[in-house]
């Protein structure tokens, strides 16, 4: 473990339960005021225009900041006081919201202001992540690292499940306007802890300004990464692992209305399952905390969606709550692949070096969902959609077999850079 993080090791007693849950208690807060929001932009959208093309612009929109500007983020967060990142992340999203509520209330909402609200938010939140994830390790001793995580996964779990029916509930009491305004509320809740709760720092060398040092930094971070053979390796499995899952839960809603003959009822059925399966996936983490080698809980996970992806996709048309079980297996195995990776990262990468790492891994996975969904789209069409859930399933054990005999990434811990 590098030598800097000792004068941070007294923070990690016995009194780091409180302050660190008072700053995840806003942040969750504000996560649902985030899903409330969403929900009711994206049912005005659907509604003003039922376009397929708007909604799709919509959602690049909220991916283009974390692709291309992801490892300058972590650049920047690395250099500046990370509490101040994520009440100004947070403070960028309140006024975003604040102002769509205002266009809401006048009546002069266009499609492009929905636009522009999820580039500032994605934006705000590209700043929020790494700087609260980085934070996390200062505050959390080692041992505790993949619980939390695990509970990060079970409140993701949660919003999944509770996000849609209370923003739908909302949504017949408030204008839309009101919505937004849910959303202002929360991320101010998510900001006044943070007004009063230390974050440690890490302790950096004087820095030098200037885009010379900055692009400096950028560089440190890619070659802690390339330095890292079992990083490498892993973010390698990684893509294999994204490239698969994307699509496979894009193609979700064609896989229940044409294949099992479903309608909406049945497809908020299975997403319902699969955001419990994540839920409970979190809770278990939490308690249990994984193998004693993080890498194991990953590669367990990976096993264990091999099967389930196998079985969802050779599933006859009339064993739908077969289907709806196996969604909510993979549901349960989603934390048990996050959260260990997130706990490695927390626990090995330098706390100077680890938005950078965060963020840059981050860019490197975001860019493999759009060549999987390039991907399944014509073997979706060509082979027909079960075919797909097939052969994810088999890139997942193929991936993990891999990572099961690859020296590189079962030692992943012990030849950190």
């Amino acid at each position: 473990m590098p030598d800097n993080r000792t004068a941070e090791a007294a923070l990690r007693k016995e009194n780091w339960i409180v302050p660190f849950i008072a700053i995840w208690a806003g942040q969750a807060l504000s996560l649902i005021g985030s899903r409330v929001a969403q929900f009711g932009l994206v049912w005005w959208l659907t509604e003003s225009t039922g376009s397929a093309t708007v909604l799709a612009t919509a959602t690049l929109m909220a991916l283009l900041p974390g692709i291309v500007l992801g490892p300058l983020v972590g650049v920047l967060v690395d250099r500046w006081n990370r509490r101040w990142v994520m009440v100004a992340a947070d403070g960028l999203i309140a006024l975003a919201a604040l102002w769509l509520a205002y266009m809401f209330w006048s009546g002069r909402v266009q499609v492009w202001h929905i636009y522009l609200l999820m580039l500032l938010r994605s934006f705000g939140e590209g700043f929020h992540w790494p700087a609260m994830q980085a934070s996390t390790s200062l505050m959390v001793p080692d041992q505790h690292l993949t619980r939390v995580a695990g509970l990060n996964q079970a409140m993701n779990g949660a919003l999944n499940v509770v996000g849609p029916p209370l923003g739908a509930l909302l949504l017949r009491w408030l204008p839309f306007e009101g919505m937004m305004l849910v959303d202002v509320a929360t991320a101010l809740l998510a900001i006044v802890p943070l007004l009063f709760v230390a974050v440690p720092q890490p302790k950096r060398d004087s820095l030098a300004e200037g885009l010379p040092a900055v692009w400096a930094d950028l560089v440190e971070g890619l070659r802690y990464v390339r330095a890292w053979p079992g990083l490498v390796a892993l973010i390698l499995a990684a893509l294999v692992f994204k490239i698969a899952l994307t699509p496979a839960f894009s193609l979700i809603p064609l896989m229940v209305s044409q294949h099992f003959g479903g309608g909406a009822e049945e497809l908020s059925l299975l997403e319902a399952m699969m955001g419990a399966g994540i839920l409970l996936g979190g809770v278990l983490l939490g308690v249990w905390g994984g193998f004693r080698r993080r890498i194991y809980t990953m590669l367990f996970s990976a096993s264990v969606m091999c099967l389930a992806f196998v079985l969802f996709g050779l599933l006859p048309a009339h064993l739908f709550g077969a289907a709806v079980g196996t969604a909510g297996v993979m549901g349960l195995m989603i934390p048990f692949a996050d959260g260990p990776l997130m706990a490695i990262l927390q626990a090995n990468v330098a706390p100077e070096l680890q938005a950078r790492v965060f963020t840059l891994l981050g860019s490197l996975l975001s860019l493999s969902s759009p060549l999987g969904l390039a991907l399944a789209g014509p073997v979706a069409d060509w082979l027909g959609l079960q075919t797909w859930y097939v052969a994810a399933g088999v890139l997942l054990g193929v991936t993990a077999v891999i990572g099961y005999t690859t020296p590189a990434i079962v030692n992943i811990e012990q030849n950190a850079a």
